[in-house]
């Protein structure tokens, strides 16, 4: 019996190794949500024994919820089996109390699991999510009323989160760590019916299987076709050519004019797509807010889209964008002949150089006379006069003219002479500050990160 268990074990752990194989990931380093229960904790160990295949930098996160009272020993024992793998351990709190949702404790538990992350520069969250939380996760979003796209389910791969155990059921990895010998904590909550998922797990889905054998099977059908066609669409973005899509950090944005001339139902499909490439979640209300900025045509305008997201028409194009929640930076002071500095995701270098003959209005070089040069935040009201033109000009309008919208000048830099802006990046130069040609004088680079 103890040489068929190993066998089993074995079988588990080389078809783990393939499907990891198979994501293609790229990084370095991953941060492994272990929760302390069976499904986190086998995700741990086939982790740490596939290691040299696939030469990964771990490190165990636990949040501390704080629902449970005996959360703190949970805590202590994930903290213990970290410490038994030779890893590094990632210990966070959030004491919610016993009364938390688990909405809320979910809520709590990403954002922490993204800020740590984060601080400690891993390339992605690696989570126990397995197959049978999938046809869970397909059913609970069936009956709560969810789109083609949302019966998909979870996808092995998106964004930062990595699911490397989709494929594998909760029973095979009960086993797994069974026959490890892994201590694990067997959360009461998981059983409980008054959570939605619990009941699905303990009653819905027992009750389903009674009358209809093949529903589970049935059920990853349904999500694998979602799939298909919810990649169908996010392939559309790329497919059609007059979307002349584009992506940056904060967001995505596609031809107004394009996208305004299909049907409704046809239209509806992209924008869904376009906010699912940047993790925008839209329903059915947000949706229509969308289409609405999109019939109206007038350029300026935004919707907010809840929590931090916004869509905006400016210049022709629907941008849907996540706003900045940064404080802007404090002023970088050009202070010598050479440095380099940053301000924001703006990285900037200067050095002495002869100045050219002439220099670009728009572009992202500029050469300076003097020095006392600051690159800070711009403000409401302040005005330039462009190199070669006439007259002073609201900074506003220079935006306007190079066709920057709106929710992208907040965290836009100047660079100014003492109370002069001398400088936009990319958008203006001003004639303060034009040295001779031939001259030393001092070349500013400026680079978006």
């Amino acid at each position: 019996m103890v040489q068929v268990r190993l066998v089993l074990g074995m079988r588990l752990l080389d078809r783990f190794v393939t499907h990891l194989e198979s994501l293609q990931l790229p990084g370095t380093k991953a941060l492994v949500a272990v929760s302390g229960g069976p499904d986190s904790v086998a995700l741990l160990d086939l982790l740490v024994a596939s290691r040299a295949g696939h030469d990964l930098e771990l490190v165990v996160a636990h949040l501390d919820h704080g629902i449970h009272p005996e959360s703190a020993r949970v805590a202590a024992q994930v903290r213990s089996l970290a410490r038994s793998f030779g890893l590094p351990f990632e210990l966070g709190s959030a004491a919610l109390g016993a009364s938390a949702s688990e909405t809320l404790a979910r809520t709590h538990r990403y954002a922490w699991l993204e800020a740590a992350r984060a601080r400690i520069g891993a390339d992605y969250i690696v989570t126990a999510h397995h197959r049978d939380d999938q046809i869970e996760t397909v059913l609970m979003r069936a009956l709560k009323g969810s789109g083609p796209a949302g019966l998909a389910g979870m996808a092995e791969v998106a964004g930062r989160i990595v699911r490397p155990l989709l494929p594998f059921s909760r029973a095979e990895l009960a086993r797994h760590v069974t026959q490890a010998g892994l201590e694990v904590w067997m959360d009461p909550a998981n059983h409980d019916p008054r959570h939605l998922r619990s009941w699905i797990r303990t009653e819905l889905l027992p009750l389903l299987g009674e009358r209809l054998p093949g529903v589970e099977p049935n059920v990853e059908r349904l999500a694998r076709q979602a799939a298909q066609d919810r990649a169908a669409w996010d392939a559309a973005l790329e497919a059609i050519p007059g979307l002349d899509l584009h992506a940056d950090e904060a967001g995505i944005s596609v031809a107004a004019s394009c996208l305004a001339g299909y049907d409704s139902a046809l239209k509806q499909s992209l924008v869904l797509a376009l906010a699912r490439r940047v993790g925008c979640r839209l329903g059915p209300t947000r949706v229509v807010r969308v289409l609405r900025l999109l019939d109206r045509g007038i350029s300026g305008t935004r919707v907010p889209l809840g929590v931090q997201w916004n869509a905006e028409l400016a210049f022709g194009r629907l941008r849907l964008y996540a706003a900045a929640a940064q404080p802007l930076p404090e002023p970088l002071v050009m202070a010598g002949l050479s440095g380099s500095g940053s301000w924001g995701r703006w990285r900037f270098r200067w050095q002495s150089g002869a100045a050219p003959e002439q220099q670009d209005r728009t572009g992202l070089s500029a050469w300076f006379s003097g020095a006392l040069l600051t690159v800070r935040a711009w403000s409401p009201g302040e005005r330039m006069k462009p190199l070669g033109g006439s007259g002073r000009r609201l900074l506003v309008r220079c935006f306007q003219e190079e066709k920057v919208p709106r929710s992208r000048r907040g965290d836009w830099p100047v660079l100014a002479h003492r109370d002069t802006i001398a400088w936009i990046p990319g958008v203006c130069r001003s004639d303060t500050q034009i040295p001779t040609p031939g001259t030393e004088a001092l070349r500013v680079d400026a680079e978006y990160a």
